[in-house]
């Protein structure tokens, strides 16, 4: 057992750390920033590969009852929220710069637990809370390759993935599995993602690419829904095979290497108190990541 956890951690580990930077590649290598079609593309081929998964009988996915969907809905919304705002950030700030500021959806999550389900915190949590909201607000005053923009989608980004934490404590046990969820969020995004990418400019505008015909181009869009898929599949099967703190852990060593790596992979400048900002956040984790393996 110890062995099978330790194969899909690693697994977990490699296709987060290949999603991110192939989604960087696109972003900002290439400069694909055309966020509707781009995210519509990973999540209808997310919702193609799991729906042929179900066909096959390799996924389980439950006929939920209307009820059940229609109060999914709003976390839904929220999911493209995340993934359109996701994308706009990540294709300004560096990698490092958008986990910090993502970390602090666990400040809103702890905060929703704290004043409004007077849920007991344990000290480590709230040191936790307070390193990555000053890592942070610290970030944009220190970071040399600030861009208001990237900095603006990240604000909605983290806000978004906060409030869908939120949802996702607060439904009913057995309700809905993590697979049906994120059919269902991959089914209401590519309808919404299809229906926006020409009131936002998108579906004319790509047409000016440069590298539209490229083959590397198509080779890391496809890259990127597979890799997104597998991200997907890893995180529902690390979830279900460990307890939260053991969770928690992995998330945090791939958020790791994964910041590491991107800042030899593309042109990220760091100054020493951008570096200090990144280790706080970095200690805000590693806080939340011992409150959870405490039980906290």
């Amino acid at each position: 057992m110890c062995v099978r956890r330790c194969l899909v951690g690693l697994t977990f580990c490699t296709c987060y750390l290949a999603s991110y930077l192939t989604n960087k590649y696109v972003l900002s290598v290439l400069k694909f920033t055309y966020p509707t079609l781009f995210q519509g593309w990973q999540t209808l081929i997310g919702g193609l590969l799991l729906h042929v998964s179900w066909k096959l009988g390799w996924a389980e996915i439950n006929s939920s009852s209307r009820s059940d969907v229609s109060t999914w809905l709003p976390a839904s919304v929220l999911f493209v929220g995340i993934i359109y705002a996701g994308s706009r950030a990540l294709s300004k700030l560096a990698i490092p710069v958008f986990l910090t500021l993502h970390n602090v959806a666990e400040v809103i999550l702890c905060g929703h637990q704290k004043c409004f389900r007077k849920e007991k915190t344990s000290p480590a949590k709230i040191c936790s809370a307070l390193f990555l909201l000053a890592a942070a607000g610290c970030l944009p005053f220190n970071d040399p390759q600030f861009d208001p923009g990237g900095y603006f989608w990240a604000v909605i980004h983290l806000f978004c993935v906060g409030a869908y934490k939120i949802l996702q404590k607060a439904r009913k046990p057995n309700a809905l599995s993590d697979i049906d969820q994120q059919y269902l969020n991959y089914t209401f995004s590519v309808v919404l993602l299809a229906l926006a990418s020409h009131p936002t400019g998108d579906l004319f505008s790509v047409l000016d690419f440069p590298f539209l015909y490229f083959y590397r181009f198509h080779g890391s869009c496809c890259a990127s829904g597979l890799l997104g898929f597998f991200l997907m599949l890893s995180t529902v099967k690390l979830k279900s095979l460990m307890a939260p703190g053991q969770c928690a852990a992995w998330i945090f060593f791939a958020k790791v290497i994964t910041a590491g790596s991107s800042v030899l992979l593309f042109d990220t400048i760091l100054t020493s108190a951008t570096v200090g900002c990144l280790l706080l956040g970095g200690l805000g984790e590693a806080l939340l990541v011992f409150s959870e393996q405490k039980g906290s």
